[in-house]
């Protein structure tokens, strides 16, 4: 993955709105938290494979970045991200992480569902 260039990315988040998409997002300190400090809690938030359809996309900050997808009912909202990319089944993958490269979020979107 590549670091984030907000135009890039704006550009993939407007293809995908409008439409039926499948969502991928998860947050995590990471089950390495606790190794570093043993008062830490772990955290996380985990959703695969639902569908849900945005009228609007937005990729905002200055890196880390935020993703906010508008829905009918409510946002979809991700915030830390600071790399990203479409990979050849055309799905946008972004990710954020922290200082030593670990994993600390994760927003994807596809047309197809993720195996």
């Amino acid at each position: 993955m590549d670091p984030i260039v907000p135009d890039r990315i704006q550009k993939e988040l407007d293809r995908f709105s409008k439409q039926d998409v499948y969502i991928h997002l998860e947050t995590t300190n990471g089950a390495y938290a606790s190794h570093h400090d043993e008062k830490a809690i772990n955290v996380g938030a985990y959703i695969r494979n639902a569908r849900i359809q945005y009228s609007r996309g937005k990729i905002r900050g200055d890196g880390p970045y935020r993703v906010g997808l508008k829905m009918e009912s409510g946002w979809v909202y991700a915030e830390g991200l600071t790399h990203g990319e479409v990979d050849p089944k055309g799905r946008l993958l972004l990710a954020g992480h922290n200082r030593e490269g670990k994993l600390t979020v994760a927003l994807q979107l596809s047309f197809e569902p993720f195996e």
